[in-house]
């Protein structure tokens, strides 16, 4: 952790007692969750204490392009697009529990705590959106052209007009995060909400049952209590960057990925020291990320694999996977585990490509690892020839090795990757790829990134690599946006005990709490949307709270 940041110590509840400070809600995060609930607090006349652990605002969404997916929102209805309450019901039900999935079923399979949250963001999401954008704290911008992830599945029967973005993101939409922060954190200052960064919050204190504040250090030693009159709001973050929580609650071996430094897991721990029950902690919002960069805070991950004349390879110069699949889903394929040879055979893929896709696909939006002359390609593998790039990438491999179990090529990767590239040639010359069916799909579209333009050509996503070098490689793998469990809430925000009953005065928005998503990534900005709707509702419900 950053020196900037105090140290973790316990979270055993303290007791009540006197407070250093106090207003009527307090809320723990200062990023895509807890500004907007701050906002939300504070428009009913509240007095509210923003406190973040991090020297800044901003937290994971700083980092992100912000898509934030609304269902049935403004601009939808006024294009006179439809989206029923029961087909979006069926669509997020469909993928959060396929195996449990009943079209003829009240909840559609789900439990009643999944319906009843999947519902609440139906209800709440629009009305969410448009009080932030009413108040110029975040205006937006529709993307009617934007699909879902899987827009293709017949319970989908809305499947364009859920994405928004920040009204100034730029075309590519990858700096929508550093906009929204700057406008929501603006409006936090314009309407007084008391910010108070590099506050470590370390435990709620109870009182009579009840939470009333909260204990929060800062780096030179200070221990500060600052009370709740109504309630406190934790929206710090998951556990991605807690390697004891990731590894042992994760039913992966997922890499850290790119949450702020700060997502720790505090509130699980916070949480369940006041008996909050926990759901959903085996699941995370997954990415492909470049290995050599996994830990570092600036790591962005891999939202778009971009290049046509590229593909991925596994350790014995197979092709392993439809690289432009949605991030999550092509996350999953470093995961698979071989009962036979006792290892994750794809725990690290190998992505490369060749001069054109260079030349007309490097960017450094959306984390792509093809980047332009000049920018940061310490992750870059090049060889002259494939024998030269696959010498460079065992040796690369070695370098590694403690990050990975000892992962080598297997004997022949260099043979055998010259037969995957002549079959990929073949299928790519041809439009088709009919191995892993890559640009079938909408959204693959989407996250192809620039490519050269080849007139007639009907599947942009493939072009064959050049039969002359150079070429080049990056070791890629699987890691977490943030993850998705903690403790469990209702659909206004408190925080449940192990019976089920609310813990008094406190509450949970976001990441470090439970998401009834449970394996889903249901489309561009599933994460931010519902957060900002159960932001709206968990502010709601706090403001009708007192001791």
């Amino acid at each position: 952790m950053s020196p900037e940041i105090a140290a973790r110590e316990s979270a055993r509840p303290a007791t009540g007692g006197s407070f250093d400070s106090e207003a009527d809600i307090v809320v723990v995060g200062g990023g895509g969750g807890g500004l907007p609930t701050a906002l939300f607090s504070r428009w009913h006349g509240n007095e509210v204490i923003l406190l973040e652990k991090a020297p800044e605002l901003g937290g994971t969404a700083k980092k992100a392009a912000f898509w934030y997916w609304v269902p049935n929102n403004a601009a939808m209805r006024a294009a006179g697009l439809t989206d029923e309450k029961d087909d979006f019901l069926r669509y997020v039900a469909r993928l959060s529990r396929p195996t449990r999935y009943d079209p003829d079923s009240p909840t559609l399979g789900l439990s009643e705590w999944e319906h009843s949250m999947a519902s609440a963001i139906y209800d709440s999401a629009s009305d969410a959106t448009e009080l932030l954008a009413a108040r110029d704290a975040l205006p937006y911008r529709h993307c009617p052209a934007v699909p879902d992830y899987w827009s293709e599945l017949p319970e989908d029967k809305a499947p364009y007009g859920r994405v928004l973005v920040p009204v100034d993101a730029s075309e590519s939409m990858a700096d929508g995060g550093e906009n929204a922060v700057r406008t929501l954190s603006a409006a936090a200052a314009r309407d007084c909400v008391d910010v108070r960064t590099g506050h470590r919050v370390q435990r709620v204190i109870i009182e009579g049952g009840r939470v009333v504040g909260v204990e929060a250090s800062t780096t030179d030693g200070t221990t500060h209590r600052i009370g709740a009159r109504k309630a406190v709001i934790f929206a710090s973050g998951g556990f991605t960057h807690d390697d004891d929580l990731r590894t042992n609650f994760l039913g992966v071996p997922a890499y850290r990925g790119c949450a702020a430094a700060t997502n720790e897991g505090d509130f699980v721990r916070i949480g369940t020291t006041v008996g909050a029950q926990l759901r959903n902690m085996n699941y995370a919002w997954m990415c492909p990320v470049p290995l050599e960069r996994s830990g570092r805070p600036d790591l962005v991950g891999m939202f778009s694999v971009a290049g046509d004349s590229m593909l991925f390879v596994d350790k014995t110069g197979r092709r392993a996977v439809n690289e432009k699949l949605p991030y999550n889903e092509l996350a999953q394929a470093f995961f698979r585990w071989d009962g036979t040879s006792g290892e994750y055979p794809n725990l690290v893929l190998v992505q490369i490509w060749d001069q054109r896709s260079q030349e007309h696909s490097a960017s450094t939006e959306y984390g792509r690892l093809i980047v332009p002359p000049g920018t940061d390609d310490s992750h870059v593998i090049r060889g002259e020839t494939l024998e030269e790039l696959s010498t460079a990438i065992a040796e690369r491999l070695a370098t590694v090795a403690a990050k990975t179990g000892g992962l080598r090529l297997a004997e022949g990767f260099g043979a055998t990757l010259k037969d995957t590239v002549a079959r990929y040639n073949e299928q790519a010359a041809a439009g088709r790829d009919t191995d892993f069916h890559r640009g079938e799909t909408a959204i693959q579209a989407i996250f192809n990134g620039p490519v050269k333009e080849e007139p007639g050509r009907e599947n942009p996503t493939l072009w064959p690599l050049a039969e002359q070098g150079p070429y080049y490689a990056a070791l890629v793998t699987g890691g977490t946006l943030d993850t998705k469990g903690g403790p469990r809430t209702d659909p206004d925000g408190r925080v449940l005990d192990d019976t089920g009953a609310p813990v008094p005065g406190l509450y949970g928005v976001g990441n470090c709490v439970a998401s009834a998503s449970a394996q889903a990534y249901w489309a561009g900005g599933a994460t931010l949307g519902p957060i900002i709707a159960f932001a709206h509702r968990a502010a709601n419900a706090a403001h009708t709270e007192s001791r």
